[in-house]
């Protein structure tokens, strides 16, 4: 199995997960409803997120915004890690945990696929900065 193929499957699973939870987030089921509500930001902050999450997953599909996709998802798993810890606790709604351990997934993945992408981010970041 060659390196594009490993990525592509980091992509796919990251991809699913968020599109799972998107699912929660954008039908106002209650896990989220709840979730949103302990953190003070219901129902905008759910809404918002879910908007973010979807435009993560479409730009790890994108050639040139795979780098963006990845930093906005480890930007989005670095709060929803913090907020499990700080607020809302490990165990939410009796999940065991589940919600608490897709997102460290979702922040490894998505950190693995910013490493592979690392030339992409440095030349962007090169064009970014030389525009001016």
């Amino acid at each position: 199995m060659n390196f594009g193929k490993i990525l592509f499957f980091f992509k796919l699973g990251v991809a699913i997960i968020f599109l799972q939870t998107l699912f929660f987030k954008f039908n106002a089921a209650e896990e989220s409803i709840f979730i949103f509500t302990r953190l003070g930001v219901e129902p905008w902050g759910r809404i918002a997120m879910g908007i973010l999450e979807l435009m993560i997953v479409i730009f790890l599909f994108i050639p040139f915004l795979v780098w963006l996709g990845a930093l906005f998802g480890i930007g989005s798993m670095m709060g929803a890690i913090l907020a499990h810890i700080f607020v809302i606790g490990i165990n939410v709604a009796n999940d065991h945990g589940l919600l608490f351990v897709l997102a460290i997934v979702n922040f490894l993945g998505c950190s693995y696929i910013l490493y592979s992408e690392k030339e992409n981010l440095l030349m962007n970041m090169q064009w970014l900065f030389k525009r001016k």
